[in-house]
């Protein structure tokens, strides 16, 4: 990754922000959402928008800042920019940020109008309700195994709380009132053609998203077995381990041409 993304905490902290224009107002109301309190440059603060056309102008208050030791974001200068600023879909309180590292701005928002049809607005409700019933859904499923099994698979394509359907409010009662499905386990081969992620069948990402422990061989691209859990137990090995561990073992190997 050329950056880490993370979302940041800003209400009522100052945000210090050099221009005018309307570049300048664009970040201003961006900021504006987020609670920040905009500060001029004389002020203290952690972080500063330079949003200032004139070249010489806007590199010397870059310049200036960064000597204080404040991150700067510069519209339209990636190469000055301590941190950018992404595309943002919101659905409050989801919020899905696309970035490309200053590369192309048109592309950011291309993506973001694609995700914005894409996310039903019923999102935000969904997750303050899962906010909300997590006591209710440790009592239910005591074993944290159990209970990743129980969301992942609630939370699945054409699953009672199916993130990209329009969810109904009573939808996670219902869902905590259900009988427990036959949750995937045991072993599981996704056999792979080539090393682009990109090929994966949707019910091959699943499995990889879902498994516990991801078995391949040193011929298993590295962007493939990313595309696991960050917290499975990967396991670089011709064959699975014996006797299996508990949970779904995904094994991945190369398909014979």
């Amino acid at each position: 990754m050329h950056s880490l993304p993370i979302f940041l905490i800003l209400k009522d902290r100052p945000v210090i922000l050099v221009g005018h224009g309307d570049a300048a107002k664009a970040k201003r109301l961006l900021l504006e959402r987020a609670g920040a309190r905009i500060v001029n440059e004389q002020e203290q603060a952690a972080l500063a928008i330079v949003a200032v056309d004139d070249e010489s102008e806007a590199l010397a208050a870059i310049s200036r800042l960064k000597a204080r030791g404040v991150l700067v974001n510069a519209t339209d200068r990636p190469e000055h920019c301590d941190f950018t600023l992404p595309a943002i879909v919101d659905r409050e309180p989801v919020i899905v940020a696309i970035g490309t590292g200053g590369a192309s701005a048109g592309l950011a928002k291309a993506l973001r109008q694609k995700l914005e049809q894409l996310l039903p607005q019923s999102l935000g409700s969904l997750a303050e309700g899962l906010r909300r019933a997590r006591s209710s859904i440790r009592e239910r499923w005591p074993e944290p195994d159990a209970r990743r099994r129980a969301i992942d698979s609630a939370l699945d394509a054409g699953g009672l709380l199916d993130p990209l359907m329009c969810i109904g409010p009573d939808a996670i009662a219902e869902w905590l009132e259900s009988p427990d499905e036959n949750w995937s386990r045991g072993l599981r081969v996704v056999l792979v053609s080539s090393d682009d992620p990109d090929h994966l069948t949707l019910q091959q990402a699943r499995l990889l998203g879902q498994a516990d422990m991801i078995v391949y061989g040193a011929d298993i691209a590295p962007a493939i077995i990313a595309r696991g859990r960050a917290d499975a137990v990967r396991r670089l090995a011709e064959v699975p381990p014996d006797p299996l561990p508990n949970g779904l073992i995904v094994q991945i190997v190369r398909e014979v041409q």
